[in-house]
């Protein structure tokens, strides 16, 4: 089979999961949002051949897992401490409770947007929040910026340049990813003409 038709195949299978998870959560009513690379995508960016992602407040984990399993998802194991995952049909779902910012709490929740996720409304994290997760994960043993690159080139516009600038502070990494998005004019500074004000 060629690759393309099963890469194609794939992201079907993770569509259909997502739309699944997605379903489940809000017909519980858990508070949660959709994240990662596939809230990239439904905001306009290029659509993940990873897994999937999603955020809820670590109180509602434990929950989430139990409808999901009861609704055809497998229980994964998961050695980080600040995630659960299920799964199903070959497709990981990773549930986050902790971000490089901090705890999922009710005010990052407060700043996502209901928007169509192939036919399943659901809450998805803002564009300045995706970024700035992504570039706080950086480290010495995680420092790939082209995520981040093609991520922030997608979104632009929809990004509060202001407020990444203030949280990359917290990181040198951040800081020398912000650097590079300066340099290839995607942030706020091509659109200011230089230095902030």
């Amino acid at each position: 089979m060629p690759r393309t038709d099963v890469l194609g195949e794939e992201l079907q299978r993770q569509r259909d999961v997502l739309k699944r998870v997605g379903a489940t959560l809000k017909a519980a009513e858990i508070p949660f949002a959709l994240a990662g690379g596939y809230a990239v995508w439904t905001r306009g960016g290029p659509e993940s051949t990873h897994d999937v992602d999603f955020v809820l407040p670590q109180d509602c984990v434990e929950e989430a897992v139990q409808k999901l399993v009861e609704n055809g998802m497998d229980r994964v194991a998961a050695p980080e401490d600040w995630l659960v995952k299920v799964g199903r049909d070959t497709v990981v779902v990773d549930l986050i409770h902790r971000l490089p910012t901090g705890p999922v709490d009710e005010e990052l929740l407060m700043r996502c947007t209901e928007l169509p996720v192939d036919s399943v409304t659901m809450p998805v994290m803002s564009a300045t929040d995706l970024v700035v997760s992504r570039m706080l994960a950086l480290s010495e043993h995680a420092c790939d910026l082209s995520p981040i690159v093609g991520s922030a080139r997608a979104l632009r516009e929809q990004i509060d340049w202001q407020l990444v600038r203030q949280e990359a502070k917290r990181s040198p990494f951040a800081q020398a990813a912000l650097g590079l998005l300066d340099s290839l004019a995607v942030t706020d500074r091509s659109i200011l003409g230089g230095d902030d004000a």
